[in-house]
């Protein structure tokens, strides 16, 4: 039941903890499977020396057990060199960070991906002469069909994601355009603490995604109205309001890569360290920080009177659904009456995530408690964690990981937790996992019988 371990080449425990990591996550394996499968190996030469996207599928096989290797402990200076040639200089002698490595990875990623040819070249005489005629194509002067866009190529890696952006005038309530950002991972800052509070994963997101005032913007809205309150002819100055700002989750990721910030500083200017323990759980609902399309007031008024009309009669605890908040937040407010929780007692799920005390006493997930209709859309699981002992100057990457799916059943997702240190590799509990000091934590989608994008 244990893995490979990775071969310590002097300081090079940020880069063995990150691709035990990594090698956890099925969907990030399967999709460099499929993006190196319309390689043309070349015979001459090894492929791992050419494409990164090549080396990094042969480590992470290795590591979860997909490849049969006799040895326990692999080398990985090759994913070293095949950055050097991305012209990565990452020197194995010096204090480097996992999360800048990460970022590293799937940048290159993105790079190899955009320098492959997404449609055949107009000049390509061989494709033009002997074209597979089809009506869809865009065809050319010389009556000869473009091949298909290949959607190998445009496909993002499952990490990739898609952040949300609103800004809205605090004076005249006008929103702007909706403005979209990619992310690879999520980098939450750690609120300050507050005493009798602990500090959670839930709050590191709501603190992401809290609004805040951005000051002396301009309005068009404000300025168009204040233009057609004065004579024609005469000059208008732009008007600059206060606006309020907030970020969303545009898009969720298939594998989900969380970092949380320790880097913080002195009065005196110095980096410090914060090792205050975040607590986090095996399964994490996303729900409540996704972006939703504003619906109409018309719209939502019909929502809502459908909603009130949803009762069940001849029963007290099945009331209608809640008619205000998200569709989401309404279904999960009707699976809390189904619960009969005593009264006094916290409901189990607040604003679309769940308590601490819930996951961590059980470890799993209570997924047959939720009606088909009514599961959550965006679940996680934890599939690994990365931990760094020591200051901001020196110190050690460790990873806690799944052990593989067993040969019978690849399919399924192992309840057996490992902790790894280079090439130390011994078996751990599920709540050694969750109390550990989390730097980057690693999830992967839950996905139900009807997907919902």
């Amino acid at each position: 039941g244990l893995v490979p371990g990775l071969l310590n080449l002097g300081n090079t425990c940020f880069m063995n903890s990150l691709l035990q990591g990594l090698s956890s996550c099925p969907s990030f394996i399967k999709w460099l499977e499929e993006f190196t499968a319309q390689y043309k190996t070349d015979q001459s030469q090894s492929p791992e020396h050419r494409y990164l996207s090549l080396t990094l599928l042969h480590l992470l096989r290795a590591l979860s057990c997909q490849e049969v290797t006799e040895d326990d402990v692999l080398d990985a200076s090759c994913l070293l060199e095949v950055l050097r040639m991305y012209r990565w200089q990452i020197s194995s002698f010096e204090e480097q960070d996992a999360h800048e490595l990460f970022h590293v990875l799937t940048s290159s990623l993105e790079d190899e991906r955009d320098r492959q040819p997404r449609v055949t070249h107009l000049f390509d005489v061989h494709s033009l002469e002997q074209p597979e005629i089809t009506q869809k194509q865009i065809s050319c002067r010389t009556r000869g069909s473009l091949p298909p866009v290949s959607n190998h190529w445009k496909s993002q890696h499952p990490f990739h994601g898609r952040l949300t952006s609103n800004m809205v005038c605090k004076h005249c309530e006008h929103q702007s355009p909706v403005r979209y950002d990619t992310f690879d991972s999520l980098s939450l800052s750690i609120p300050a603490a507050v005493w009798g509070r602990p500090m959670t994963l839930d709050r590191c997101l709501h603190h992401f995604i809290s609004s805040e005032s951005v000051k002396d913007v301009v309005c068009d809205n404000c300025t168009k109205i204040q233009a057609e309150g004065t004579l024609k002819g005469q000059s208008i100055e732009n008007q600059r309001t206060t606006f309020v700002k907030q970020l969303k989750l545009g898009k969720l990721p298939q594998c989900l890569c969380i970092h949380l910030q320790r880097l913080s500083w002195s009065n005196q200017g110095t980096p410090l360290k914060r090792h205050e323990h975040v607590q986090f759980n095996e399964f994490l609902v996303m729900d409540i920080y996704k972006y939703r399309v504003p619906v109409h007031k018309s719209s939502q008024n019909e929502l809502n009177q459908k909603n009130s009309e949803e009762t069940t009669p001849g029963t007290k605890d099945r009331i209608a659904v809640k008619p205000s908040g998200t569709y989401f937040e309404n279904k999960i407010y009707y699976v809390f009456l189904h619960f009969k929780q005593p009264s006094g007692t916290k409901p189990l799920f607040m604003n679309g995530a769940c308590s601490s005390s819930f996951l961590m006493s059980s470890g799993t997930f209570p997924l047959a408690a939720f009606p088909e209709c009514s599961s959550p859309v965006y679940l996680y699981r934890l599939m690994a964690v990365v931990v760094h002992h020591g200051d901001m100057h020196s110190g050690h990457f460790v990873t806690y990981r799944r052990s593989p799916p067993s040969p019978k059943n690849p399919l399924s997702v192992s309840s057996q937790w490992l902790w790894i240190s280079d090439d130390t590799v011994r078996k751990a509990s599920l709540q050694e996992v969750l109390s550990s000091s989390a730097y980057l934590l690693f999830y992967e989608r839950v996905h139900s019988r009807v997907q919902h994008q």
